[in-house]
């Protein structure tokens, strides 16, 4: 078969371009649709605001965002302008015309990409005409009781729409390449097929529905994919025409994607479709111009979480703060799905280690998850209060002490300390320390919760004991609210908060990504993932030993419950028997793997989409060898050398704690050369060069 036209890349911006010479790069037009542009719902919308300065720096102008009008979100994100593409002004224009609402303008954040807003609610008249013409499509009914369903109709109603008034403009050239986030955004894609719109489309799930609402439910969900009657569940649990969507959408769109490996075999069974190429998540990697600031800002925010323990523990801070470790879980109330409930467990078990063994290391358990409240708890108040006013009166004994040292140095006398402080300094003294008197426990909940009897948390800790008493090793804090940096209670934005952290732990059932310890990741702060994970999946895979590096993989999927927790538990100990040097150590590894996460590399793999997209769309215009996705040869670290040959000689990810091989591991590591030795081992962002006329490369000649 003679070659078709070949996909290539020109310099320009790096978009692709067809050979076609009535086809100039400038006309090709990159819409990403999704109902978390600039509207901030979970991490889609942390996917799409990291990768969009890659995306936009690849395709410049001709990148667009297409989303939701919400005028409480637009006041603050978005500078609204004119569009400066004539095509997508007059599909606009057409549209406002006939009395729908399109806002266009710049998203006010990193690389600044135009996005394009639909007004829902002036659409809203046309609900019940576009359900039947959906239905019509594709014999789906939406009950009119569920909203976001009902909205994602309109959504996508106005997405076809536009890209129908817009490809009108082209004379069926291949001009437009449409991707389009989870089943929300959905409706446009399968709208869009039906038209037969020239549009290369791409759909990508970064969760299955009917997934996350069986691990919910505390179901064997890895082990029974081939066992469930899918229509049945789904039916059982109200989401028919909802997974009917996604489905509909997998299966219309030109090429599928999702986020991660386990995410794939997942789609495979719930979806019916195995994807074209898995894209994983990444983030925007900013460096520290100095090494090691990054340890530095964790000894800061270390020091900021104390002042508030201080406060909290009044009355009970008979542990070293310094030899205090600080954990933390964060995301979604979804206690089972998040883990949460392992973790518990895990902790109650790590309580019983610490105590057996007389350990002096006291952990701190933080349990970020928003739930229903209704105010800040008095006495958490209360113990900000008193550690604030102990902190004064320590201020006004210490300058009246400080003056009375002045004076009587100027004079060329020692002191008699037995008189420097007077009767009244020490009864404000005596004030102060009657004041941190309290009879009860500190608090295991910074809030009033609403219903507590019945939520999952306080009930575990209830059940397993952990009520912050004298002999606990292990305390917990349920922080039931987003962490903000004017909070009265712990005045840290969430970024500050895990910077100053020593252990993220996110032991999840269901996470088809897991943006938390990615996070974690890029601030040189250790985790605990699963290999349920998409991240932890991805760590397994381009890490030779993960623990060496800061990111613990507790097997979820092959082990029992109570072996994963057991391992779970393992992971925590083992962490606790670090020294402070160990722990350095290990955040500098974990910080150097930050450049696996960076959108300048995963990057390659949306691209990779895209070209499949226009080589499978436009077959006779542009044509790529059918073959895997871009693979990341040598994009691995390996085992650090100072770390022991066998895993199995130990639990943590350094060497042992004897003082001689602490003395050992000091000759043995060496961080400029590990770090160049991992530097090497991240080779240049996948490209692909421009070729000759005529001529094609194969994809296996990509390199990475």
């Amino acid at each position: 078969m003679p070659l078709a036209r070949s996909l290539s890349m020109t310099s320009l911006n790096g978009l692709p371009q067809c050979e076609d010479e009535d086809l100039p790069v400038e006309d090709l037009l990159l819409f990403e649709i999704s109902w978390e542009v600039t509207n901030k719902v979970g991490g889609i919308y942390t996917v799409i605001q990291t990768k969009a300065k890659t995306t936009a720096d690849e395709w410049g102008e001709n990148y667009f965002l297409i989303g939701p009008y919400f005028e409480q979100n637009v006041k603050t994100q978005v500078e609204f302008s004119e569009p400066p593409n004539p095509a997508v002004k007059k599909a606009m224009d057409t549209m406002k015309s006939q009395g729908c609402q399109v806002f266009f303008g710049r998203w006010l954040i990193e690389g600044s990409p135009y996005v394009l807003l639909f007004d829902i609610g002036s659409a809203a008249w046309n609900l019940d005409k576009w359900k039947g013409e959906f239905w019509e499509v594709s014999n789906i009914g939406i009950p009119f009781q569920d909203r976001e369903a009902n909205d994602a109709v309109i959504f996508g109603s106005l997405t076809a729409w536009f890209l129908k008034e817009l490809s009108c403009q082209f004379d069926d050239k291949p001009n437009i390449i449409a991707h389009f986030h989870e089943w929300q955004a959905g409706v446009g894609l399968i709208l869009s097929r039906s038209q037969k719109l020239p549009v290369a489309t791409i759909f990508t799930t970064h969760a299955t529905l009917l997934g996350r609402y069986l691990c919910a439910a505390s179901i064997d969900f890895y082990n029974n994919l081939d066992q469930f009657d899918i229509d049945k569940e789904a039916g059982e649990r109200q989401i028919y025409h909802r997974y009917c969507m996604e489905r509909a959408s997998v299966h219309c769109a030109h090429v599928f994607t999702t986020v991660s490996q386990i995410t794939a075999t997942e789609a495979e069974h719930m979806l019916k479709k195995s994807p074209d190429v898995v894209t994983p998540n990444g983030l925007n990697i900013k460096k520290f111009s100095a090494m090691h600031e990054f340890q530095n800002l964790h000894s800061m925010y270390k020091a900021r979480i104390q002042e508030f323990i201080r406060g909290h523990f009044y009355g009970h801070l008979d542990f070293d703060l310094d030899k205090t470790l600080f954990f933390f879980i964060a995301g979604r109330y979804e206690f089972s799905n998040k883990g949460a409930d392992m973790f518990l467990e895990a902790l109650s078990r790590l309580n019983f280690l610490l105590r057996v063994h007389k350990t002096d290391v006291t952990v701190i358990v933080f349990f970020i998850m928003p739930a229903k409240t209704n105010n800040f708890n008095v006495e958490t108040l209360k113990g900000q209060a008193v550690r604030k006013q102990l902190w004064d009166t320590a201020q006004s004994v210490k300058e009246k002490f400080g003056r009375k040292l002045y004076n009587a140095l100027l004079k060329g006398e020692i002191p008699d300390l037995n008189k420097i402080l007077d009767r009244d300094d020490i009864s404000i003294m005596k004030r102060a320390i009657f004041s941190t008197q309290r009879h009860s426990l500190p608090p295991v909940t910074t809030h009033n919760m609403i219903d507590d009897s019945n939520d999952p948390i306080l009930n575990t800790i209830r059940r397993i004991g952990l009520f912050n008493n004298r002999t606990d090793r292990v305390k917990v804090i349920l922080h039931p609210e987003f962490l903000s940096s004017t909070s009265p209670l712990l005045p840290l934005d969430y970024e500050e908060f895990v910077r100053g952290c020593h252990l993220g732990v996110f032991p999840s059932y269901y996470e088809p990504w897991g943006y938390t310890p990615a996070e974690c990741t890029v601030m040189g702060i250790p985790s605990v993932t699963t290999n349920l994970s998409g991240f932890g999946c991805f760590m397994q895979e381009h890490v030779a030993d993960p623990e060496a590096y800061g990111i613990y993989i507790v097997d979820r999927r092959f082990r029992s419950p109570d072996e994963s927790c057991n391992q779970l538990t393992q992971f925590l100990y083992g962490f606790c028997q670090q020294n402070r040097r160990q722990r350095i150590i290990q955040r500098n590894r974990t910080e150097r793997l930050s450049d696996l996460l960076d959108w300048k590399y995963l990057g390659r793999y949306y691209m990779h989409a895209r070209h499949l997209a226009l080589s499978r769309t436009f077959p006779d215009k542009f044509e790529m060898e059918p073959s895997a996705p871009p693979k990341t040869e040598g994009f691995r670290f390996p085992r650090p050398s100072s770390v022991p040959p066998s895993p199995s000689a130990s639990q943590h990810s350094s060497p042992h704690h004897s003082e001689a091989e602490d003395d050992d591991e000091d000759e043995r590591y060496d961080e400029d050369e590990e770090a160049e030795r991992d530097r090497q081992n991240i080779k240049s962002p996948f490209s692909l060069g421009a070729l000759p006329q005529g001529k094609k490369k194969q994809h296996g000649e990509y390199r990475n």
